[in-house]
């Protein structure tokens, strides 16, 4: 009886149990805000609502949605056309895209040991996922059906565009694999998205480990900017004195500027050596990244990962980028050399002795030789560059080539107090998107600077247009307890940069999703964000924006002319610093067999570029996380080829003038607007007229009169 009894409190307290775990799921599920539609201005992204604890089971319930949006194209009996297969693939996984959107975009710059364990956890997840979709057979099957008959439908240019991109993104993707190698496909994509995220994790954790306590007498030569900053970085970690540290604008104020050549090579080898050893150490995860693409190449039959990677770039293949590499090489090395022996010479008669010059000296020479050659120097412009003075220049460049209008809107949720968000709307008030501006470097975010999105653009079935929500991530110098934030002209070229990755997405009017925006070829990304660039040394942008904190006085025309005169100072060296890492991009993804030794490797890779002494105990590549973690694997050249570019284009508008309306609306409308929905090139010289040359570019470095 006793038994009998206890059996059945027990199904009844599992019938209870259950009941409430079904309560507690569903209220969980309430409680989420990634399950429900976001009540906020536009649908942005509620960050004041989301918690890491709701990340994994959002993934594991978008995964789990996405899947059925796949069945039900595999699985219905209709036979397949472009609408109920290739249309209906673009359009699924949205609540996918959104989960991963905001976590993989706070991963970069507001992360911690949570999300990073939460991302260790949730990779395998999409790996598997995203490989059980690109290798499912009846999906490809009916992929490959429309494909074959594609010169019998009659499609739009974008629709052509979509059609081929799937086919071709599926076959790049294993789905024409077989048998055993479909499984080695599966497993070393798996292991490849571990890798990558592991490269970029550690890269992050040891740039935080390094820091180096100052006193006063440390610190000649220091201007007081600089020192303010110091001052401030101490303070924030509780320290008293002066801390310097590897973010950007410490790293390269200190480099720039200190007089101490003993802690300036104490700094750069820190900084050159992050990732070299110890428990951060990414010389075994980049061996095994450049072998898992090799072994992935192979798969496909082609000799090597670029060539395997290249096929879905302007420059097609492997041969095609050394030539561009060499080309400019050749071109630009003499003058770089040149330009390393004037800075030495300089060097050796303002110390007043024989030294050699080390890359730890380069920035402070060239500087000070900047310096009395132009009368130029940092310090001089930031007092023009306050940090809301220079975005309200930057946004009315949008204003006056496109129409654009951004107004800062407090109700838009942000995932830190320092972000702002802004409406965007065009001239006649209509709305265009949403822009997220984070300037400042904290610990829990990533070196440098990107641009990404919250949400892509796209058309609905309706007809309706879905606007993007892009945000712009940078590092730049922090205000001070008595300064504003003042920033250097190199980090003012980084916001313009920046901002034309945004309006890329901005202004996209395609239809669909994976065409729009940024979704274009390595090779041709760079084009709006370096085309911006060209402004920031016309004196007709600069009056717009560049008054000075204190007095409100435009900058002088002096000041400006001699931002002019002083553009084409080291670009030479500039360009053969670009070079070294597009060749040792291209050598470990142009390798036959694993590397053996990293260290012996590199040197050999980036010999031929090299224009300062190679420094023993530092190598560039653990730290490379373009290509070991940030999608430019056998793609860092298109850096230099989008510098042809936007040198090239920017010459129609200096012919035209620079804010010439008919030149700005077919760059809008022909560059901009059309994201990826036909081949670059022909949305290039439907713009030009012809396609570019590296002329322009020479001619605006000075290498060529």
């Amino acid at each position: 009886m006793q038994i009998e009894i206890t059996l059945h409190n027990t199904v009844e307290m599992k019938k209870i149990l259950l009941s409430a775990l079904t309560v507690f799921t569903i209220m969980a599920q309430a409680a989420n805000p990634f399950f429900g539609t976001y009540k906020t201005p536009h649908q942005t992204v509620p960050f004041d609502k989301i918690k890491l604890s709701h990340y994994e089971p959002a993934f594991k319930k978008a995964i789990e949605e996405n899947q059925k949006e796949i069945d039900a194209i595999v699985n219905q009996r209709s036979m397949p056309t472009f609408e109920n297969t290739i249309e209906a693939l673009d359009r699924s996984g949205q609540m996918l895209n959104r989960v991963a959107s905001a976590f993989f975009a706070l991963l970069s710059a507001e992360s911690n040991d949570e999300m990073m364990e939460i991302s260790q956890r949730v990779q395998p997840m999409l790996s598997e996922h995203s490989n059980n979709i690109s290798l499912n057979e009846k999906l490809f099957d009916r992929i490959k059906f429309v494909y074959d008959r594609r010169d019998q439908l009659d499609l739009t240019p974008e629709q052509k565009t979509l059609l081929k991109e799937t086919y071709e993104s599926f076959a790049l993707s294993g789905a024409e694999l077989k048998g055993e190698d479909r499984e080695q496909y599966r497993k070393l994509s798996s292991e490849l998205s571990q890798l990558t995220l592991t490269f970029g994790q550690n890269v992050l954790k040891e740039t935080n480990l390094f820091s180096m306590m100052l006193s006063e007498n440390d610190l000649e030569g220091l201007p007081q900017s600089a020192r303010d900053a110091a001052a401030a970085l101490a303070k924030s970690k509780g320290k008293e004195g002066f801390m310097v540290n590897l973010s950007y604008p410490s790293y390269s104020a200190f480099m720039k500027y200190s007089s101490r050549r003993d802690l300036r090579e104490k700094l750069y080898r820190a900084y050159n050596s992050r990732n070299l050893s110890g428990e951060y150490n990414n010389i075994p995860v980049l061996k095994r990244i450049a072998e898992v693409r090799l072994e992935m190449a192979k798969l496909f039959d082609k000799p090597n990962y670029a060539e395997y990677k290249l096929q879905r770039t302007m420059a097609g293949n492997s041969d095609n980028v050394y030539n561009l590499l060499n080309q400019l090489l050749d071109a630009y090395k003499p003058a770089a050399l040149q330009d390393v022996k004037e800075v030495e010479g300089f060097a050796i008669g303002k110390e007043g002795k024989d030294i050699t010059l080390m890359p730890w000296d380069f920035s402070y020479y060239s500087e000070q030789l900047k310096h009395i050659k132009y009368d130029l120097n940092d310090e001089m412009l930031r007092p023009y560059f306050e940090v809301n003075n220079t975005i309200k220049g930057v946004f009315g460049l949008a204003t006056r080539l496109y129409g654009l209008h951004f107004t800062k809107n407090p109700k838009i949720p942000v995932y830190h107090p320092e972000v702002e968000a802004f409406e965007v709307t065009d001239n006649d008030g209509n709305y265009v998107g949403v822009i997220y501006t984070d300037f400042f470097p904290r610990d829990g975010k990533r070196a440098g600077a990107w641009m990404t999105e919250f949400k892509g653009q796209w058309k609905e079935e309706n007809g309706k247009d879905s606007r993007p929500h892009v945000t712009i991530v940078m590092n730049f110098s922090r205000p001070t307890s008595d300064t504003p934030a003042l920033l250097t002209y190199d980090e003012v070229e980084t916001f313009l940069h920046e901002f034309g990755h945004a309006l890329h997405g901005l202004l996209s009017d395609v239809t669909y999703a994976s065409l729009s925006g940024t979704n274009v070829y390595r090779d041709f990304v760079e084009l709006p964000s370096q085309f911006n660039e060209n402004y920031l040394s016309e004196k007709e942008f600069l009056d717009s924006f560049a008054v000075h904190y204190k007095t409100g006085e435009k900058i002088p025309v002096e000041l400006v002319e001699k931002i002019k005169k002083s553009s084409q100072y080291l670009a030479a060296y500039s360009c053969v610093r670009q070079l070294t890492f597009g060749n040792l991009d291209m050598a470990y993804h142009t390798i036959t067999a694993p590397v053996d030794d990293a260290i012996a490797f590199e040197k050999a890779a980036i010999d031929k570029t090299l224009v300062l002494p190679d420094v023993e105990g530092t190598l560039i590549a653990p730290q490379f996380s373009h290509i070991f973690s940030g999608g430019y694997a056998a793609g860092y050249y298109g850096y230099k080829w989008a510098e042809v570019l936007d040198a090239d284009a920017f010459s129609v508008f200096k012919a035209n003038g620079i804010f010439d309306p008919v030149t700005a609306t077919s760059f809008r409308d022909n560059i901009l607007k059309r994201g990826g929905t036909e081949n670059p090139m022909i949305l290039y010289k439907r713009f030009k007229g012809s396609e570019p040359t590296i002329d322009a570019l020479m001619r605006r470095d000075g290498i060529i009169k």
